[in-house]
């Protein structure tokens, strides 16, 4: 964590999840933003508001590849997103999100533009990996954020909003499990 100018904390977050599947799928699943709202926990009553999309760059072509026709959000794409703060909030924040980086099967990056945090990145990785003779992808998200109200926001992130981060992830990992396993069979 770095000190900033004005009392505020830059934390970082990494978590790890490995799936029993093609990095192709998964990296095509990740990279549907319409995939966001079903991986973020019910609660929270995500979902697109506004949407300004930027092509990908073609798909690089391999023979083993499985193909999933879906649709890809690309480096310049904007995505205005809305939820709940809490459970049982009356209050939606919206969340303004710009893609600024995107190789396929390989990473993702977006940027909060607009939204709670005062800096927000979070950069999605996708390896192949073997375990026990099973090929894999291990997906690996970094984040980087900085929260607003200095002091309070500090307090805030001790006494709740790191745990939150790693609940929502937490239930991310566990939801991906789930919708992967209802519509494929791993490898």
């Amino acid at each position: 964590m770095e000190k900033g100018a004005n009392a505020n904390m830059r934390h970082t977050f990494r978590a790890e999840q490995w799936v029993p599947y093609p990095v192709e799928l998964v990296f095509a699943f990740f990279a549907n933003p319409e995939n966001l709202p079903v991986l973020m926990p019910r609660w929270q009553r995500a979902r697109i508001e506004e949407a300004q999309f930027a092509p990908p760059p073609p798909r690089p072509q391999t023979d083993t590849a499985p193909r999933l026709r879906s649709f890809a959000a690309g480096a310049g794409s904007r995505i205005t997103l809305s939820f709940r703060p809490f459970p049982y909030s009356p209050v939606r924040l919206p969340w303004q999100a710009h893609i600024t980086a995107f190789v396929w099967n390989d990473h993702f990056c977006d940027e909060q533009a607009g939204g709670p945090f005062n800096y927000w990145q979070h950069c999605h990785h996708f390896h192949t990996e073997a375990r026990d003779a099973v090929v894999g992808t291990l997906v690996v998200d970094d984040l980087s954020y900085e929260l607003p109200l200095s002091h309070l926001g500090e307090l805030a992130h001790r006494l709740l909003l790191r745990r939150q981060i790693e609940r929502t992830f937490a239930y991310r990992q566990a939801r991906l499990l789930e919708i992967f396993a209802r519509f494929t069979a791993p490898r």
